[in-house]
């Protein structure tokens, strides 16, 4: 089912982008496709030829995330959160090692707490941490911190010091990046911004919504499968609407994510965590659409016979769960009541 020339076609979200470049980005993705090294050192070159998001180019940087998607998700997987520890350390105004492969461990989990101390010593960071993926394979990781009963803040820390707790990674989706949780003793840790600065910073929003151009990339790798499908033989009324549905979501899509990247880099009034929170709903809504669709119009034979549409559907359905669904949605209705001058 898998159309090998339209696979490496780049996802392009605006005219007037280096489409050269994104179609080999295109080819390389493919060859690091479960290649752990060969996707860290990928990681680290576009880290090297994109900007922060927001301060130009943004429009560039997530299509070649959503690149990378459409290629394959375990990669993107890879590579999104080293350019979003890049941008979090180009803002603070951080040295960056150019030989290192970051990851960002932000999330918190019931019976599990990090907590920092500042001592003669510097920082030191005890606790565990959950939902950290790769942290036995990457150099660093900027990881949340409490430094007080309701404050955070955000450390640089090398990986070499921390253990990684012995958990089972049972996922289908993303079987290449376990996420499992990991444990710390007094290590060292680098400040990175004052308290609550990773989430007061404006990178913040666009980091959300360059998950979601990812999440983009993987409904566009499936719905060629399914343009593909149509090519083969003639689609009757239903395989034609399927069709339609997943093209108007795919379009819908794009156009919130084109939108968020002009708002990024433009000067904008709208408040990030409102572009961020429509733009990661808009296309985590079409990306559901684009699975049923497709699995309604393919049926089971790429499920259960093509192994690279059936990695994607299941990456695609855990990446997909980085969203929070009706409590995202409540998010941003939370933040229109604090923004009523937000014009519909």
């Amino acid at each position: 089912m898998t159309d090998s020339a339209s696979s490496a076609a780049p996802v392009l979200l605006t005219s007037g982008l280096d489409e050269a470049w994104l179609t080999e980005l295109s080819g390389r993705a493919e060859q690091a496709r479960g290649d752990l090294s060969a996707s860290l050192t990928l990681a680290r070159e576009v880290a090297d030829r994109h900007p922060t998001p927001g301060v130009g180019g943004t429009a560039e940087l997530w299509s070649a995330l959503a690149t990378l998607g459409a290629v394959d998700l375990g990669v993107a997987r890879i590579v999104e959160p080293h350019l979003d520890a890049i941008g979090i350390l180009t803002q603070a105004g951080v040295g960056i090692d150019p030989d290192a492969t970051y990851g960002v461990f932000a999330a918190e989990g019931p019976g599990m707490r990090l907590e920092a101390a500042e001592t003669g010593e510097g920082w030191r960071l005890s606790g565990q941490k959950p939902w950290c993926s790769l942290a036995g394979e990457l150099s660093h990781a900027l990881v949340t911190a409490w430094t007080a009963p309701d404050s955070r803040r955000l450390f640089s820390i090398p990986l070499a010091q921390v253990q990684v707790l012995d958990r089972p990674w049972p996922s289908r989706g993303l079987a290449e990046v376990p996420s499992g949780p990991i444990e710390m003793q007094r290590v060292t840790g680098d400040p990175v911004g004052d308290d609550g600065w990773y989430l007061r910073r404006p990178g913040f929003w666009w980091g959300g919504c360059g998950v979601a151009a990812v999440w983009f990339g993987g409904a566009v790798g499936l719905a060629r499968s399914l343009r593909a499908a149509a090519g083969k033989r003639e689609p009757d009324q239903v395989a034609q609407m399927l069709l339609g549905q997943v093209d108007v979501a795919l379009h819908s899509a794009r156009l919130a994510l084109a939108d968020a990247a002009r708002r990024a880099d433009g000067d904008d009034e709208t408040p990030g965590e409102v572009v961020m929170g429509r733009t990661r709903l808009a296309v985590h809504d079409a990306c559901e659409l684009v699975l049923r669709s497709v699995g309604h119009g393919l049926g089971p034979a790429p499920l259960t016979q093509d192994e690279q549409h059936a990695k994607r559907v299941t990456d695609l359905e855990v990446y997909l769960r980085q969203c929070h669904a009706e409590r995202d949605e409540a998010a941003l209705g939370r933040s229109l009541v604090a923004n009523l001058q937000v014009a519909w």
